[in-house]
């Protein structure tokens, strides 16, 4: 297989969101379910951190597990979620960061060195539907913030992270050559 990084190397896949209790939480257990079920899941590990401490050690939101459980992902909730701002050691080794807005991308962006900034992708960037915001407007493409909404909030925000999931799959088979299959 074509990968370019070495044997006992996983592609490491980084959602990142505010406080890492909502959105990151949410895309890190759907996105590592849809690279499970292309069987990709030894291949790629999937994280989620925040780009502030301002959640530390708080488990996953409340109303984000009750959406995760109805759209069939209850089996796969980390029961030992721990909120955290990304690490220097998170950030060495991952491959691809997936900022869920463009203010977490701004943030993400000043904790990265220069040589790791490329490696930056908003989440919904990936999605061919929608339109590429020109630059400095990437907040067109933000996925819905639900901390301060309701169930449909949540519910908005698991369907973005839903539909975007197998576009990034794809983009990452084809980088670490597993797209052949």
């Amino acid at each position: 297989m074509a990968n370019d990084h070495a044997n006992d190397h996983k592609y490491t896949v980084m959602t990142v969101c505010t406080g890492n209790i909502c959105r990151s939480p949410m895309g890190e257990i759907i996105l590592r379910h849809f690279f499970d079920e292309r069987g990709l899941g030894d291949l790629v590990d999937v994280e989620s951190s925040g780009v502030s401490d301002e959640e530390w050690s708080h488990p996953i939101d409340p109303r984000a597990v009750h959406v995760l459980r109805e759209r069939g992902y209850g089996d796969e909730i980390p029961r030992n979620h721990f909120a955290h701002r990304i690490s220097r050691d998170e950030i060495a080794r991952t491959d691809l960061f997936l900022p869920m807005t463009a203010a977490h991308m701004r943030s993400l962006l000043r904790l990265l060195p220069p040589a790791k900034r490329a490696e930056v992708h908003m989440y919904r960037s990936f999605d061919p539907n929608l339109p590429k915001p020109p630059a400095g407007r990437e907040d067109k493409i933000d996925l819905v913030d639900p901390w301060y909404g309701g169930p449909h909030e949540f519910e908005v925000a698991i369907d973005q992270i839903e539909q975007v999931a197998p576009y990034i799959v794809d983009w990452v088979a084809k980088k670490i050559g597993a797209d052949k299959a």
